[in-house]
């Protein structure tokens, strides 16, 4: 096992896979089964990084103690759900690498057993139908230090309630007129146990049942029915759900269950200079904020993908930042140092020039072009070779010349000389500017005898600048992605965080060029642009004959890690 190989395996080891071991040591409800999990995102949006964090957790736990993970579409809520979600969900997750193979469920697969399952409650007197609105229900609720006070309906009759619960299924009652709620405890210091909503009334059409039903289950009802009849061991989820785990194990202890799994909480992810609310997110792809769910500044993982983001990346990500009961904010400069890593790696290096200025050599033949077999990747020879073409004229950065150099500039400058990368040492003879000044062409000579860019005579060359040949250099244009944000914490409650958005969150560049090796690409494809950064084929917008590259991430690291 490799050194990185040791170094994940120590950081996948976290309190969740420790209370696994003690229950598969000491048996009991767990004796002689496999360790059974499950992802249950709502569809009604794309994912984003934090719910990455909870896949490598789910699937990669099943994986650790070879065991399954289900896939299950929570779509108890219709008002907001939609197929596109589930088809996008389902996307997401086979990029990042996991898989569910048969095990894919729907919460509404269900229905018909939570409806039976609320009837066994009702008829054990656990459940009463009641008729309170909204206002009155958190009047009568309580707070934190004083008991709530019980329902005028809490002590219907358990005949009264079933017929009125089965009438309400039939769509006798308009909605938001009658609940059903769990009878608990009104004095109880866990709010989520004062006779909690089970299932309201709500006439949605539903994205797979249609209209068969008008009566819907709350998450608290619906979530741990599911996990039980799929034989969920360990249901794994956000810290948020800690304080509505009573309630997950009264439903299970109080119904005719066929498994009872067990709930552990963990931290949720959250990533400073973005947010990752759904409502939020929603709000500024419908709003033209955007660009889509796959605006490259997005935290989405269509996003991420987008901008050039890997699975490898990501998946390492989640490891690294380990798991707890704590929650934390981690710096993006670290999911940026994670995409760093793997790119270069496994990133060929090209040459793109960004703000293209020409360079003219003037001792070279102007009907000779000379080819250039590169490397594509200096440390893996296995990555094979381009051939690159080289002629009189080239395109060179704006910024790789300066007319008055300042100290420390070792790049073109009249008199200065500079290795052309992979070709020829030249030096330069000046530069013609145009009626305000702006220089249009640099002018310099190039030395034969130097051809890949040594020197036979051994003289010192400080400066290597890249190119492109003029001749044959493809035009494209490339998007310069920053944060969506420009402060770290957007989602304060101090601020609208609509108004910490960053204008200089997208730079777009015009007429740049790119080394003719590039000639057919299909996305995704990821290269380190020589100097630049990594960047990829835009999987959207390119087209034949416009190519489109978005910058996945800088070749600086600004990640500085803890000591």
């Amino acid at each position: 096992m490799s050194e990185i190989e040791n170094k994940t395996e120590e950081l996948s080891k976290h309190f969740i896979h420790e209370m696994i071991e003690q229950d598969i040591a000491e048996g009991g409800r767990f004796a002689g089964k496999q360790v059974h999990t499950r992802f249950p995102p709502e569809p009604n949006g794309y994912l984003h990084i934090g719910h990455a964090k909870a896949i490598v957790i789910d699937f990669g736990t099943a994986e650790k103690y070879n065991g399954v993970c289900n896939l299950r579409m929570d779509d108890t809520n219709p008002t907001k759900e939609d197929v596109e979600y589930v088809d996008a969900i389902k996307e997401d997750i086979h990029w990042l690498g996991y898989d569910w193979d048969e095990r894919f469920h729907y919460a509404s697969d269900y229905f018909p057993k939570m409806f039976d399952y609320a009837c066994e409650l009702i008829s054990k007197g656990l459940a009463y139908v009641c008729e309170q609105t909204p206002e009155e229900m958190r009047e009568y609720r309580g707070t934190l230090t004083e008991a709530g006070k019980p329902s005028p309906w809490r002590d219907r009759p358990a005949e009264e309630s079933l017929d009125i619960f089965k009438r309400m299924r039939s769509g006798e009652f308009p909605d938001g007129s009658k609940t059903l709620r769990a009878k608990i405890d009104m004095s109880s210091g866990n709010m989520n146990m004062r006779d909690p909503v089970l299932y309201r009334i709500n006439r949605a059409h539903h994205h797979r049942t249609g209209d068969q039903w008008c009566i819907y289950p709350m998450y608290d009802f619906a979530h741990p029915i599911e996990d039980a009849i799929e034989n969920i061991t360990h249901s794994l989820c956000s810290l948020e759900f800690e304080d509505h785990r009573p309630l997950y194990d009264w439903v299970i202890a109080n119904i005719s269950a066929p498994s009872n799994p067990r709930q552990i909480e963990f931290a949720r992810l959250g990533i400073n200079h973005t947010v990752m609310s759904k409502r939020k997110l929603r709000y500024l792809v419908e709003n033209n904020v955007v660009s889509g769910w796959d605006d490259p500044r997005l935290p989405t993982l269509c996003g991420l993908r987008r901008r050039g983001y890997t699975p490898a990346s990501i998946r390492n990500f989640c490891e690294r930042i380990g798991v707890s009961k704590v929650n934390s904010t981690v710096d993006y400069a670290f999911l940026e140092h994670c995409l760093r890593e793997d790119l270069n790696e496994t990133a060929n290096r090209v040459m793109a020039v960004l703000r293209p200025i020409k360079l003219i050599i003037d001792n070279y033949p102007a009907d000779k072009t000379e080819w250039f077999e590169v490397e594509n990747h200096p440390a893996h020879p296995e990555a094979g070779s381009r051939s690159v073409s080289f002629s009189r004229e080239l395109w060179i950065e704006e910024e790789d010349f300066m007319e008055q150099p300042t100290k420390g500039y070792f790049r073109l400058f009249p008199g200065n000389e500079v290795r052309l990368k992979t070709a020829y040492i030249v030096k330069c003879t000046g530069c013609i500017k145009d009626e305000e000044g702006n220089v249009v062409e640099v002018h310099a000579d190039y030395d034969p005898l130097t051809r890949g860019g040594n020197t036979p005579d051994g003289r010192k060359v400080k400066g290597t600048i890249h190119w492109a040949d003029a001749l044959t250099a493809l035009n494209a244009e490339i998007r310069l992605y920053d944060n969506l944000f420009s402060v770290a914490d957007p989602d304060s409650a101090e601020r609208d965080y609509l108004e910490c958005l960053n204008p200089e969150s997208l730079k777009i560049l015009e007429g740049c060029k790119i080394e003719c090796s590039l000639s057919e690409l299909k996305p995704p494809a990821s290269f380190q642009f020589m100097r630049q950064g990594y960047f990829c084929l835009d999987n959207t917008d390119s087209k034949p004959g416009h190519l489109v590259f978005n910058r996945s991430v800088s070749l600086k690291d600004s990640f500085k890690p803890k000591k």
